[in-house]
């Protein structure tokens, strides 16, 4: 077991499945003695869990590493994460002790145990990354303990749809999913330790159960729904083809699961969803929106949507900007396409000039904006009075979510962190809108 003063910084690149991924490295770590610092301090090894899905998130992973050994030489570094399954060798750059698979992150800390004992750095890469397509079980980790008052829980891993555009497949491997007991055990351990939000999440959330021949989401999200003492749960980002009569039956009366849902949309034109393999049109997304309106009384939505796919014309983004007005989503994660190898988007004719995607992100902002502003101000007028769960505070403020996932920012002379707090919406702000307490 090392010294206690033996210290380690865990970098998360990318989603929440990562975030869980990390919290699970660094309590293995707590558990053998290390010491867990901010990974931008100094410490004696760093591990980085990295993304893959765009360019520039491989980029920031690589410009990572070389910042921690900036900091400290000698620090051991150990790589995993999606870019690490994806691109090994690019992964283990100068200075990288080892680089560690999707399906090995658990080894991290096996393998710092074996550096911390040979005092030295590798003189070159160690490299663990199993073939993910071959992946056929769940990765078992656990967590018992968050840093936020919000906690994600993975409960899937994998994707079989394999759109155009993504990589995700090829770093993540087939739909496994984490088994109904273990998940409820999960939930159970957090919510006993006073985590008042938990957000199952995975790589394709909607998928968890395919492989179970358990049933399907909307069943386990029945059994956490029964779990005693649960808090809010809200769930990570979902296909919109999951969205049918048959799921929305099984969810609407739950009483934990938040009115919010986010949807990776990807496109509001059938034209441009078709080239990307998506297993839904846009007359299907807009039914997905309207069932879940007419069944969840005040439900908000969220989403993503990638501008500029190849062979996307000036018609076809119009078509997705009338998509936008009509589906009033409370937020909006607008990017660029990203070409990334191996995938059969890189090939199309067609591509959209960088300078032209950037434009149309830039549009699209602008309509999202006008969008959330009126939202926004339809609430404060018509539903002000909210329960906040608030999750920071600074300089006089508490900041925190309604079930809804509207940002709320309160005046206060206390902190009001990991409280559940009754407000007044009172007007907009840069975020989302400022509240009064009414309790």
């Amino acid at each position: 077991m090392p010294n206690q003063q033996f210290t380690v910084g865990v970098a998360t690149l990318g989603c929440k499945v990562n975030q869980y991924e990390s919290r699970a490295i660094e309590e293995a770590l707590l558990s053998r003695g290390y010491t867990i610092l901010p990974h931008d301090t100094r410490c004696d090894a760093y591990i980085v869990n990295t993304c893959t899905v765009t360019a520039e998130s491989d980029r920031k992973g690589r410009q990572l590493i070389r910042r921690m050994l900036a900091k400290n030489p000698a620090a051991y570094v150990i790589v995993t994460g999606c870019f690490a399954q994806a691109d090994p060798e690019g992964a283990a750059l100068e200075g990288v002790d080892a680089v560690l698979g999707n399906t090995e992150k658990m080894r991290a800390a096996d393998i710092l145990d074996s550096l911390a004992a040979q005092g030295k750095k590798n003189t070159t890469a160690y490299i663990e990354v199993p073939e993910i397509a071959k992946a056929c079980s769940f990765e078992p980790m656990r967590i018992t303990s968050f840093d936020r008052t919000r906690t994600y829980v993975k409960i899937e891993d994998g994707c079989d749809s394999h759109c155009t555009y993504c990589a995700i497949p090829g770093a993540r491997g087939p739909v496994r999913s984490k088994p109904l007991d273990l998940v409820l055990e999960q939930v159970r351990v957090l919510t006993d330790n006073g985590c008042a939000e938990i957000v199952l999440t995975g790589i394709e959330t909607a998928s968890w159960g395919k492989d179970l021949d358990r049933g399907d989401l909307g069943d386990l999200l029945l059994a956490v729904d029964a779990l005693p003492g649960i808090g809010r749960v809200r769930l990570g980002s979902l296909d919109p083809s999951l969205i049918r009569p048959r799921f929305v039956d099984k969810i609407a009366s739950l009483g934990s699961l938040a009115p919010h849902f986010h949807l990776s949309l990807q496109s509001g034109c059938s034209r441009t969803l078709a080239a990307m393999k998506r297993k839904y049109n846009a007359d299907q997304a807009m039914a997905a929106l309207t069932l879940l309106r007419e069944r969840i009384p005040g439900v908000q939505f969220t989403t993503d949507v990638i501008v500029g796919f190849p062979g996307e014309t000036e018609q076809d983004f119009e078509e997705t900007l009338d998509f936008i007005r009509k589906a009033r989503f409370l937020q909006i994660h607008a990017f660029p396409y990203s070409g990334r190898k191996n995938t059969p988007a890189i090939r199309m004719p067609n591509q959209v000039p960088m300078q032209e995607r950037r434009e149309r992100v830039h549009r699209l902002q602008k309509v999202q904006a006008e969008i959330r502003t009126q939202l926004l101000e339809q609430i404060i007028a018509t539903d002000p009075v909210k329960q906040v769960l608030f999750e920071t505070d600074y300089d006089g403020y508490s900041v925190g979510h309604t079930p809804e996932f509207i940002e709320v920012t309160v005046k206060t002379d206390h902190p009001l962190c990991a409280t559940t707090r009754t407000v007044r919406l009172s007007g907009l702000c840069d975020t989302g809108c400022e509240a009064e307490l009414v309790d």
